[in-house]
């Protein structure tokens, strides 16, 4: 009885177990997934009848998906690789890889770095199709900066790619051994600015040979010279001329506006303040050397005009045969008269000489030995103000080219180069004009 009883309880359950295994099988090949085979129930047990117990199935394997292919940058359609431009890009395998994924927080990658927070302008994932906006912007300028800065030309082979921000590049097809061209100065703005950068610095030296724009103030009295260099004056022109074309190029590569930094100015500041200083100085001194001249040549003019009088006075008294005492006493006083006048002519025309510089100052000996050297020869302030400016002028050509930004002085070295400044004009008061 109790026999009978198993039997009609496994002829039961078998076949429930026996519909379960075939609906898993067609389950699993509408998904397209492969299941395994259940035995199917003994013909015992179709009969309700077994002869000892059945298999259990065993326990099916889910088969693992085949990964979608990655995508992959094919071509640029449009534009080119230039900072404020417009660039379309092919991606392989975007709409697939955008199913599951985010396409919009997408960036480009050149040379493997990431341009971040430059987000796709347009998406088109069932073309497989992406366009960017390049542009520069606080989170990605350090990677611009380090992709256009120190050129060698206005293009640099790069290699490029797209890929989700913060996890890495797509394939592609422009890799290190394709670069394609990056656009570091566009051609028509570069040949616009070197010629006018050129015709600047052309224009610039020509008329300071050619005319006083950085000499000493006033005309030269020598026909045909010209009057010596200025060291403040100089010094003026070479930091305006390095901002100026610095400013210019950082513009025509970056786009930027606002480069000129407050140490910059402070540095122009100091520049400015050394000409404007010495032009105060010399204009000082040859104000008075000036009205002491026109005394001293007013009083050589009338002792000139009287000196001759004088002789006449003196002829005329020791002409007379019979000289009474008070011509004597006439004749004495003219002597003497005459005497203090040659004597104060002869000391007036030595001072006016030592206020009239020679010719050899008055014109120019040379750029260097102009802006170096005073009427006692060469001086060390004047030297070392030369040395500061060329030195820190190699320091701001470097910034600019590497970095494409204006260097940022530090309050020291602007104390030192404003030490300097003042140390020559503390000179300038005790030199000779």
């Amino acid at each position: 009885m109790k026999k009978k009883t198993i039997n009609a309880f496994l002829s039961l359950i078998l076949p429930i177990g026996a519909l379960l295994s075939i609906a898993s099988i067609a389950n699993a090949q509408g998904t397209n997934q492969p299941a395994t085979n259940t035995p199917a129930a003994s013909p015992e047990s179709r009969t309700g009848i077994a002869s000892s117990p059945a298999p259990t199935p065993g326990p099916t394997t889910s088969p693992i998906a085949s990964p979608s292919p990655s995508p992959k940058v094919t071509a640029i359609t449009d534009g080119h690789l230039e900072l404020d431009d417009l660039v379309d890009v092919d991606v392989e395998g975007l709409a697939e890889w955008a199913a599951k994924n985010d396409t919009s927080k997408l960036v480009p990658y050149i040379n493997g770095r990431a341009i971040t927070g430059n987000y796709p302008e347009a998406i088109l994932p069932t073309k497989n199709h992406l366009q960017f906006h390049l542009q520069m912007t606080p989170d990605n300028k350090a990677v611009w900066i380090d992709l256009l800065g120190a050129p060698n030309g206005i293009r640099k082979p790069v290699a490029f790619s797209v890929g989700p921000e913060g996890i890495g590049p797509f394939d592609s097809v422009f890799d290190k051994s394709n670069r394609i061209p990056l656009t570091v100065i566009s051609p028509v703005y570069g040949v616009v600015a070197l010629f006018v950068i050129l015709g600047t610095l052309f224009i610039l030296l020509w008329l300071a040979r050619t005319t006083s724009l950085i000499r000493e103030r006033g005309g030269c009295k020598v026909p045909g010279k010209l009057k010596p260099y200025n060291l403040g004056r100089t010094q003026m022109a070479f930091w305006f001329f390095l901002v100026y074309a610095s400013y210019t190029a950082i513009w025509l590569i970056t786009d930027a506006l606002d480069t000129i930094t407050p140490s910059l100015l402070g540095l122009m500041g100091i520049s400015a303040g050394t000409a404007l200083g010495e032009a105060l100085i010399d204009s000082g001194k040859n104000d008075a050397s000036d009205s002491q001249l026109q005394a001293l040549v007013a009083q050589k003019q009338a002792l000139e005009q009287s000196i001759p009088d004088l002789q006449a006075q003196l002829a005329a008294v020791s002409e007379k045969p019979n000289p009474t005492l008070e011509d004597t006493t006439s004749r004495d006083s003219l002597n003497k008269q005459l005497n203090d006048s040659r004597a104060r002519l002869a000391q007036i025309t030595q001072q006016i000489d030592a206020l009239t510089p020679p010719e050899s100052r008055a014109v120019s000996a040379g750029f260097l030995r102009d802006i170096l050297a005073d009427s006692t020869g060469y001086s060390f302030h004047r030297f070392q103000i030369f040395a500061w400016t060329i030195i820190l002028g190699i320091i701001f050509v470097s910034a600019v080219y590497n970095s494409l930004n204006m260097p940022e002085f530090s309050p020291t070295l602007l104390g030192l180069m404003g030490l300097s400044s003042g140390t020559y004009i503390g000179f300038k008061f005790p030199e000779q004009k």
